[in-house]
């Protein structure tokens, strides 16, 4: 009966470390714009230069947002419909798990945990152009890792962008 119950106390952890790894996202976006519309884009440049990231980083988010616009069939142009607009925010944040707490008894190396990591936010803006207001804008979060492989970051920013564009254009309901 042992053996189960580390199993299952194994796939409990995993699922929880798992859970934690997920980007958390959410939109909101203008109910009276025709999505449709839109075939083109560029990139509002006044706005994303304020952003307090590295360039590195931000060519990489503006590269796999420019990924994702182009596989749902829009352009960049010099004239566009839309202009895209990034924010960026993180924070630090603290878990303490304590070891002991459903126990009964007091035991010497039963510990509290404490895990300490960073919590990113990114924000991307979709501005109709000719009308100058925000259309749509999607807000994803998630654990951000510190890498030192640009491959690693590549792939991390990659997904970000993804799940957060997923949500684009909305389905009307």
């Amino acid at each position: 009966m042992k053996i189960s119950t580390f199993y299952f106390a194994l796939l409990g952890l995993v699922m929880l470390a798992t859970s934690c790894s997920s980007i958390r996202v959410s939109t909101d976006y203008d109910t009276q714009t025709d999505f449709n519309t839109y075939k083109t884009f560029a990139f509002y440049r006044s706005g994303i230069d304020k952003v307090k990231i590295s360039d590195l980083d931000k060519r990489r988010i503006l590269r796999a947002i420019a990924s994702e616009l182009e596989a749902k069939g829009m352009h960049k142009s010099k004239k566009p419909d839309v202009l895209i607009n990034i924010f960026t925010k993180a924070r630090e944040k603290v878990d303490i798990y304590e070891h002991n707490r459903y126990h009964f008894y007091y035991h010497p190396f039963y510990r509290n945990q404490i895990s300490k990591y960073t919590e990113g936010t990114l924000f991307i803006d979709i501005i109709d152009k000719k009308a100058k207001k925000l259309v749509w804008q999607g807000v994803g979060s998630g654990f951000l890792t510190k890498s030192s492989k640009p491959e690693k970051r590549i792939k991390n920013i990659n997904r970000f962008v993804r799940e957060i564009m997923r949500k684009y254009p909305p389905q009307k309901q």
